[in-house]
């Protein structure tokens, strides 16, 4: 029997429901290993951003301290700030999971989110997991309601979206009623926000929006604990979070009301081989391969990819920009930038978007080559793929095809090659093997914690 009177049930109302009875144990055992990978993910991502300007911006602008974690700071804070600086360290260098066929991520908001919540009031490593596995389940649901809409609009899926995971996260993690995470999701609504101006300038702001929604998710759930009045409609009222966010949208709400706790839409998460826009790697691999084959970048006339009108306004255009990024962060949104310094450096990790490299005389020489032409069947957004059709001074071309993004369904990374990637992470924040390997013991013993005490010997 549903908890709530009305026989007109609206569609948060639905959703909160199904979502409210889900337990642990409930989560498929597959499911559960791609959310402790996320955790695992995440962390490593936190831990390499500990030093990064923004991540100390963030934190002195803090004003309040607590006993929530900002793993590799000395300094503990409140929910709020703990949730917008691990935020901001997860998603700041764009090397966090994204869900397939789509710019979403989702861990970036709902780890800080319930993660601080978890220490906040003493819950277990299975509540953390849990509120994840909600959390990021929800923000996968809403955004598969009216799939690319949003950031049509103008606006940042993640940042408006992700309020929405992170108050469904936190609500599960407390074990909140039905009626108290349906009115966290009518606050929520109020409370999205997230602008896509950072790519005009490679501005921080991005760095920013999961950071913010983590904390405004926390603050929807701690007002309506206390009763306070949300819209019961704010998925299928008139005045909507799609009529404002996606309004050319004619929203699919079965994505939120049929499936739940049966079909995982999180198994479809991707995680990130390469620090950059996803849509960057395929092509990335490419000039990888181009340069195993030990062709001279001199000898190189001009660069053609097939590409996608769906996000050349994001990653190509301005091209003369995007030939000439303005710091390392807007190189992360740059197709060329990115393709050039993969063929020099032959990977593409943290230490790859560096701001030497972003002026570094050679890669913008063969970015200048490189130009696109929209290929009407591309798979975007179901598939990312790369192609480019290289002409050499001799008259001779060559051209390679990577018909999938490496991380996708298509090519998994495997849970080895996540480790790697978390101890990779971790050298580069600056931590020693053994701090690391301490932590990653830590996060995969998550499951049996009592509580998350333990947190407190990464504080450095």
């Amino acid at each position: 029997m549903n908890e709530f009177q009305s026989p007109d049930l609206s569609v948060s109302e639905q959703l909160a429901s199904s979502l409210s009875r889900i337990r642990y144990e409930d989560i498929p055992e597959k499911t559960r290993d791609i959310i402790l990978n996320d955790l695992i993910d995440c962390f490593g991502l936190i831990i390499s951003g500990r030093h990064a300007d923004y991540v100390r911006q963030l934190i002195d602008s803090c004003d309040h301290e607590g006993e929530c974690t900002v793993p590799g700071q000395s300094k503990a804070l409140d929910v709020a700030g703990a949730a917008i600086v691990n935020g901001a360290a997860i998603h700041g260098e764009d090397f966090d999971d994204t869900l397939e066929g789509s710019p979403l991520h989702v861990g970036c908001f709902t780890v800080p989110a319930v993660l601080a919540t978890a220490e906040r009031f003493a819950l277990s490593g299975k509540d953390l997991l849990l509120g994840m596995a909600i959390g990021m389940e929800t923000a996968c649901r809403i955004n598969a309601a009216a799939p690319g809409k949003i950031h049509a609009q103008g606006f940042h899926p993640t940042a408006a979206i992700g309020p929405f995971g992170a108050a469904a996260g936190v609500s599960a993690a407390l074990g909140l009623s039905a009626q108290t995470m349906a009115g966290a999701f009518g606050i929520s609504g109020s409370l999205s926000s997230g602008i896509i101006e950072y790519l005009s300038e490679g501005a921080w702001t991005k760095r920013l929006h999961p950071g913010w929604a983590a904390q405004a998710g926390y603050r929807a759930v701690r007002m309506a604990q206390q009763g306070f009045l949300a819209p019961r409609r704010v998925f299928d009222g008139k005045h909507s979070f799609f009529h404002a966010f996606a309004p050319t949208a004619q929203p699919d709400y079965t994505h939120l009301t049929e499936g739940i706790g049966e079909n995982w839409r999180i198994d479809k998460l991707t995680f990130k081989p390469f620090a950059s826009g996803t849509m960057t790697h395929p092509y990335m691999d490419c000039m990888i391969q181009l340069a195993k084959e030990q062709h001279n970048p001199d000898d190189i006339v001009d660069i053609l990819c097939e590409t996608s009108d769906g996000y050349v306004h994001r990653l190509w255009e301005p091209l003369e920009k995007k030939h000439q990024p303005a710091n390392s962060y807007a190189a992360k949104f740059s197709v060329p930038w990115c393709m050039a310094m993969a063929f020099f450096e032959g990977d593409a990790g943290m230490a790859q978007f560096s701001e030497p490299l972003v002026h570094d005389p050679r890669i913008l020489q063969l970015a200048q080559k490189i130009r696109y032409v929209i290929d009407p069947d591309n798979e975007y957004p179901e598939n990312y793929t790369g192609h480019i059709k290289v002409t050499f001074r001799n008259g001779q071309t060559r051209e390679i095809r990577q018909p999938f993004m490496r991380g996708s369904s298509r090519a998994p990374l495997s849970h080895d090659d996540l480790i790697r990637k978390f101890r990779g992470n971790v050298i580069y924040g600056g931590w020693s093997p053994a701090m690391g390997e301490k932590l990653l013991d830590f996060l995969t013993e998550m499951p049996a914690h009592q509580n998350l005490s333990g947190l407190r010997a990464f504080r450095l």
